[in-house]
C-alpha cells in the first residue's frame, strides 16, 4: 500500500490540474444550452418543414460555404450554422441571425465545450483527455483501495475542516470514496469516447464495431434536375417516420453525400444517431444508417454520450453529473494545491535549519 499512496500522491501531483480542468469544464457544460445567451434561446422547436427547408436553401446560396446546421431542439431554440472557414452564427427559427462569431473563443459555450473536448488543441488535445481520464480511473480505483485503511475516520464534507496537510487528505480521499461510482462513470465514458481502443474493450461484450461509410456520390449529371430541399425532408420523414431532423451536413469533399442526421424515439443522443445521405446535386436519397437496426455494439455505443453529458435522466442525472464534475475539480485542485504546499513548507524549513546547523557545527 505505502508504493500505491507513492504513486497516487505523485501522479495526482502532476495531472490533478488537468482533471481538474475537464471537471469544471464538464459540470458547466451540462448546462450549456441553459447558459446560450442569445435572443430566442428559449423559443420552443416549431417542427414547420417548410422553415426548415428555407433555411437549407438560404444556407445553400450563401456566399459564405456553410459546413453544417444544427436544428433548433427542446435545449436550445435557435439553429446553430457553421461555417466552412470556422466562423457561425445562431439564427431564430423564422431565419433571423441572432448571433455571429469567427471563432469559438467568441462564444463562451464553445470554447469551453473545445476546451473540454480537446484542450484547444484538435485531435492531440482529444487523445490527451483520453489519457487523463484512464488516469483518473486509476485513482478512482486506488483511492477506494487507500480509504479503506482508514474508513473508520469516515467524515464526509464539501470542503476541508483547514486548509492544512492532514485535513486536505482526510477530505479528499472521503470525498472521493462518495462520489467513486459517478467519477467512474463519467471517466470510463469519457475516455471510450475519447479513445477507440477504450471504446472497443469496453463495448466487446456487446459485439464487434459496426462503422458503415457513407456512399460514395458520383459527379452530377449535366442537366440533372435537382429537387427542391422540400422534397428531401419528406423522402426522410417517409424513411423514417416519427424521427426528428436534427442536423444537416453539406459535403466536405468530392464524391461525398449531403448528410441528414435524425433522432428517432428510443434514441438517447440528442442529435441521433440516424443518418440519411442524399446526392447533393439532385437531393434524392441514396443510402441510410439506422441504429435501432443494427448489433449490440452500435446500440450500446448511442448511450455512452448521453450518460456522460447528462443528456438522459432528466434533472436528477443532470445534477448528478455536476456534482461528479464539481466533485472532480475539487479532487484534482486541492490534491496538487496540498502536495505542493507541503513540499514547499517542507523545503523552506530546511533552508531555515541549513545556517543553523553550520553554526552548531564543530569547528565552525
Amino acid at each position: 500500500m505505502r508504493w500505491l499512496a507513492l504513486l497516487h500522491r505523485w501522479v495526482g501531483a502532476l495531472v490533478g490540474a488537468l482533471l481538474a480542468l475537464l471537471g469544471s469544464t464538464g459540470a458547466l457544460l451540462v448546462w450549456r444550452d441553459s447558459l446560450t445567451w442569445v435572443p430566442h434561446a428559449g423559443d420552443a422547436p416549431l417542427r414547420d418543414p417548410a422553415l426548415v427547408a428555407r433555411l437549407l436553401a438560404a444556407a445553400a446560396r450563401s456566399t459564405r460555404p456553410v459546413d453544417r446546421i444544427t436544428l433548433a431542439g427542446d435545449g436550445l431554440g435557435v439553429h446553430q450554422l457553421v461555417y466552412a472557414d470556422g466562423g457561425g452564427a445562431y439564427v431564430s427559427q423564422t431565419g433571423a441571425v441572432v448571433a455571429r462569431w469567427d471563432g469559438a473563443w467568441q462564444r463562451p459555450e464553445l470554447f469551453v465545450f473545445d476546451l473540454h473536448h480537446r484542450l484547444l488543441l484538435g485531435e492531440a488535445g482529444e487523445i490527451a483527455n483520453g489519457v487523463a481520464a484512464l488516469v483518473g480511473l486509476f485513482f478512482v480505483v486506488s483511492g477506494v483501495l487507500l480509504w479503506w485503511r482508514s474508513r473508520a475516520r469516515f467524515r464526509p464534507r464539501l470542503w476541508p475542516a483547514r486548509m492544512s496537510a492532514g485535513a486536505i487528505v482526510h477530505h479528499h480521499r472521503d470525498l472521493g470514496v462518495l462520489t467513486a461510482p459517478l467519477l467512474a462513470l463519467s471517466l470510463l465514458t469519457g475516455a471510450a469516447m475519447a479513445l477507440p481502443a477504450v471504446e472497443r474493450t469496453l463495448l466487446a461484450p456487446f459485439g464487434t464495431p459496426e462503422r458503415p461509410r457513407p456512399p460514395h456520390v458520383p459527379a452530377a449529371v449535366p442537366g440533372a434536375a435537382a429537387q427542391d430541399y422540400g422534397a428531401l425532408l419528406a423522402q426522410a420523414a417517409a424513411r423514417f417516420p416519427g424521427a426528428a431532423l436534427r442536423r444537416v451536413q453539406w459535403p466536405r469533399r468530392a464524391g461525398a453525400p449531403l448528410v441528414l442526421r435524425l433522432r428517432q424515439p428510443g434514441e438517447w443522443t440528442p442529435n441521433g444517431r440516424t443518418f440519411l445521405y442524399a446526392d447533393p446535386a439532385t437531393r434524392r436519397i441514396v443510402g441510410a444508417q439506422d441504429p435501432l437496426r443494427g448489433g449490440g455494439y452500435g446500440r450500446a455505443r448511442e448511450k455512452l454520450y448521453p450518460l456522460h453529458a447528462a443528456k438522459v435522466g432528466g434533472w436528477a442525472w443532470k445534477l448528478a453529473i455536476t456534482a461528479s464534475g464539481i466533485a472532480l475539480a475539487l479532487l484534482g485542485s486541492l490534491a496538487v494545491y496540498g502536495f505542493w504546499s507541503t513540499r514547499a513548507k517542507a523545503a523552506a524549513v530546511r533552508r531555515r535549519r541549513r545556517p543553523v546547523a553550520r553554526a552548531l557545527a564543530p569547528g565552525a
